[in-house]
């Protein structure tokens, strides 16, 4: 078996060289990696990761964990949660998990047996009542909904904020019947009870009456559900002039089923969604949005757990919370 010693002797320089070359550590002159590197090639060498593992104590792996890895908004999140990571010298191994509680729970369980230095959990069907199964002895990081007083760190969205923002300028734009398109409202703290009281609070301070005729909420938040509520508000007879939708992804859906009912974007109704996906630029018309900075909030979430990840046999820090701000995006569909 090739040993480290072996490449050593093959590139001129020392071991600890070759370490540093394997871990891609920083400060290697290119010309000494290419040395090292084509003597790995030409001697076969191998590196014993499990050896490594046991002395280190570390895998190099994080785990990510979302709730479907189809949709446009956690493609982009997992994105740049890997590109961060990368400048961690860690990798990511991303899990799906349906957008479930059981999912999340089973996330949590299994990110200790399968070797990962910590986990990053992407929550919907989490909530508060669920804190004390977050009691876990190894780190993990919140990413998505507010829970509230959880012994992990959170990274959260700025959903209310946002919702009240986007609300506000479907108003500024004129509008007087703004509907909703959100997802069903179960009594619990996630994106959609979050994102209807943003809603709300911006109605009320407008001094616009709430109808609960213009919400339209949809069981799961995809484009066609998104389509399929647009055509039911345009066919209620209730009458609007904007429409928020709680995800851009439901708002693209929205775009194609006020088309299908022959309303006009943004002539007829002003439409805005949540999370500035990059489909959005591309849509006809483009989408007005929120953008909750992705990059910050994949930034902060990493670098909470490599912190965590330090911890490792010291006395441990306080649960931190960070939510991120957020910017109004304006395109054509509400008149950019």
């Amino acid at each position: 078996m090739v040993t480290i010693q072996d490449v050593a002797k093959a590139a001129g320089v020392s071991p600890m060289t070759v370490s540093h070359v394997i871990n891609d550590h920083p400060h290697v002159r290119s010309e000494t990696r290419e040395r090292v590197l084509r003597a790995i090639d030409e001697l076969d060498y191998r590196v014993n990761v499990a050896a490594r593992n046991l002395r280190t104590g570390r895998t190099g792996t994080i785990g990510l964990a979302v709730p479907e890895i189809d949709r446009p908004y956690y493609g982009q999140l997992a994105a740049e949660i890997i590109k961060v990571a990368a400048g961690h010298h860690l990798r990511v191994a991303i899990e799906q998990t349906g957008a479930s509680r059981e999912g999340e729970l089973a996330a949590l369980a299994l990110s200790r047996n399968r070797l990962y230095d910590g986990l990053i959990l992407s929550t919907v069907g989490l909530g508060p009542a669920d804190t004390d199964l977050l009691r876990v002895d190894h780190p993990v990081v919140i990413l998505g909904e507010r829970i509230f007083a959880g012994p992990v760190d959170h990274v959260a969205m700025p959903n209310s904020a946002g919702a009240r923002a986007a609300t506000r300028h479907l108003l500024e734009r004129g509008c007087r019947r703004v509907a909703l398109i959100d997802g069903p409202q179960r009594g619990e703290v996630d994106v959609s009870s979050l994102r209807y009281d943003g809603y709300r609070e911006a109605l009320d301070e407008a001094g616009i009456p709430f109808d609960p005729a213009l919400v339209a909420p949809i069981e799961q938040l995809t484009m066609e559900r998104g389509a399929a509520a647009a055509r039911r508000l345009a066919g209620s007879g209730a009458g609007f002039d904007g429409v928020f939708c709680v995800t851009d992804t439901v708002a693209i859906g929205a775009l194609r089923g006020l088309a299908d009912s022959g309303l006009r974007v943004p002539h007829d109704v002003k439409v805005i969604g949540f999370d500035n996906i990059a489909e959005g630029a591309y849509s006809v018309p483009s989408l007005s949005s929120i953008d909750p900075d992705h990059a910050l909030m994949a930034g902060t979430a990493v670098g909470f757990l490599v912190k965590r990840m330090a911890e490792k046999g010291q006395a441990r820090q306080a649960p931190r919370e960070f939510v991120s701000p957020f910017s109004l995006v304006t395109r054509e569909s509400t008149g950019g």
